[in-house]
């Protein structure tokens, strides 16, 4: 008997027990369950979005998720559920109609809210939570119709209040305020020329909603009253890429274009010293911003228009129309120290010293606090206000500027000239008034002497007419003066004789110091 052939070895079977998706979605639903009764209400987000994965024609997985993000009030994703649920229930229950009535009420829309909770009460006349829902529709409706009338009117602080009551009556997230009414926070600030908080609302408003073309347009808006014109128009055309046809975003972008190179133009123009020019490009630009009330006045790129416009009005010493346009730079923005600088400068050539230190004071403060100046900035300012100072201080007494009729900047030169019209007009052999001719020769021995005219410039005292540094000498008349004067100054014109060594006057005086230079400004709000 032939031996027997060995069996073949056997295969090991595995047995993979199959699992019905439907109990499994049922066991993880359970565990959802748990977890939103313990109020873990992510966890049970969690656990009824793998439910509804293994199981996504069952409404009670989608309806107990809905309920789960009420709680932690996300009314959006909540009222997608609610909606999808009920694609899968005909008729939807109770309880699915009130969860979306919630979450519409909660996303303030009102006209499907309305039909919900009126489909709430056809099954249930006497449904407290309907009714509740809709005594809170009716009472938003009202709010916001408070809220147009006053925009309407213009009356921002009833805007706000209503803004506020339509918040407290909605439940939402801050994330999922409706987007309209985050535009209209943003819209607000800026008629209030509240430009930080205008800021902050248009950058709340983008991290809600980044695509919105409305509110990347109104954040550009707010970007370009606040001066920021090339950010400004880099939210124009995010906003222009995701609707190309979009009206306020096409409008604003040619307003800062214009704006910016006309303003750049103005710039160019004053630093040639074309001054007429840079006022004609400043007001162009000014007419381009405008000055609506919607958008703060014009908000800081106005102010500053205004402020470099009345540095250039300055520089063609029409002071007045000057003042005009710093004063309206500070009343939209009161705490700028380049327009409180450029008003106090204004005030120096009015020779209104007492409100011309008070701005420079003011001036001071804000560059310092604000830590917007630099040290150089804030030095200049500080001569500016001292020698201010000792305008002042010297107006109350003799102004020897004055009496020889020039210009605190003037030449030695021109003190010259001056100093002779002056002493021919007053002198009187021909038949001037003495005591104006006293004041002349005075003002002459202080201002020919540089020293001298640097100390009465800081407001030292400088008497022209007492003994040494070209003063009279002690114990000269007046008859002696004149003589003196003719001598020298005239060669004898008076018919007088006499020498004349110039000590007190004449046309010896020396070289102008430069320490004063006068008032010339360049510094300039670019």
């Amino acid at each position: 008997m032939p031996p027997l052939e060995p069996l073949p070895e056997q295969e090991e079977v595995i047995v993979v027990e199959k699992i019905d998706p439907v109990a499994r979605a049922e066991q993880i639903k359970a565990r959802g369950n748990d977890a939103f009764r313990a109020q873990r209400y992510r966890d049970a987000i969690d656990l009824y979005s793998q439910a509804i994965d293994l199981h996504p024609n069952d409404p009670t997985y989608l309806t107990n998720r809905a309920a789960s993000y009420i709680a932690l009030k996300k009314f959006k994703p909540a009222l997608q559920d609610c909606q999808a649920a009920m694609v899968l229930q005909k008729p939807a229950p109770l309880k699915t109609l009130l969860r979306l009535a919630r979450c519409q009420v909660a996303l303030a829309e009102m006209m499907p809210a309305l039909s919900t909770i009126k489909n709430v009460l056809a099954l249930e006349p006497k449904n407290v939570q309907a009714l509740q829902l809709r005594a809170r529709v009716n009472e938003l409706k009202t709010h916001l119709a408070n809220l147009q009338n006053a925009k309407a009117k213009k009356d921002w602080g009833h805007v706000r209040l209503a803004i506020d009551k339509c918040l407290q009556t909605i439940e939402a997230e801050d994330d999922e305020v409706p987007v309209q009414w985050r535009l209209w926070r943003i819209e607000l600030e800026l008629a209030r020329g509240n430009w930080d908080a205008a800021n902050a609302a248009a950058n709340d408003a983008l991290r809600s909603h980044s695509n919105s073309p409305d509110v990347l347009a109104l954040r550009g808006l707010v970007l370009f009253v606040s001066g920021k014109l090339p950010q400004a128009l880099q939210h124009v055309q995010s906003a222009l890429r995701l609707d190309p046809d979009h009206d306020r975003a096409q409008r604003l972008r040619k307003r800062v274009k214009d704006v910016e190179r006309l303003k750049e133009d103005g710039n160019v123009a004053f630093k040639a010293g074309h001054y007429e020019e840079a006022i004609e490009k400043y007001g162009e630009a000014l007419d381009r911003v405008g000055k609506s009330e919607e958008e703060g006045g014009g908000g800081q790129i106005r102010a500053t228009l205004l402020s470099n416009r009345a540095t250039t009005l300055l520089k063609l010493d029409r002071q007045e129309e000057a003042l005009v346009d710093t004063d309206a730079s500070l009343k939209i923005v009161p705490s700028s120290f380049k327009a409180l600088r450029t008003r106090a400068r204004i005030y120096v050539h009015l020779e209104r010293y007492d409100v011309a230190i008070a701005d420079f004071k003011s001036a001071i403060h804000e560059a310092s606090t604000e830590g917007l100046a630099s040290g150089a900035d804030v030095r200049a300012l500080r001569t500016e206000l001292k020698k201010a100072e000792a305008d002042l201080k010297r107006s109350k007494s003799k102004d020897y500027y004055k009496i020889l009729g020039i210009p605190r900047d003037c030449s030695a030169a021109e003190i010259k000239k001056a100093y002779r019209l002056q002493s021919l007009k007053h002198h009187p052999d021909k038949g001037g008034d003495e005591e104006q001719f006293k004041l002349v020769v005075e003002a002459h021995a202080v201002l020919s002497d540089p020293e001298r005219r640097q100390r009465y410039d800081l407001g030292e005292d400088e008497d022209g007419m007492s003994n040494g540094m070209g003063g009279m000498p002690a114990g000269m008349d007046l008859s002696e003066l004149f003589a003196a004067f003719q001598g020298r100054a005239f060669g004898g014109d008076f018919g007088g004789g006499g020498g004349f060594d110039g000590g007190f006057g004449g046309f010896s005086g020396g070289t102008y110091s430069s320490f004063h230079g006068g008032r010339t400004y360049s510094s300039f709000d670019f």
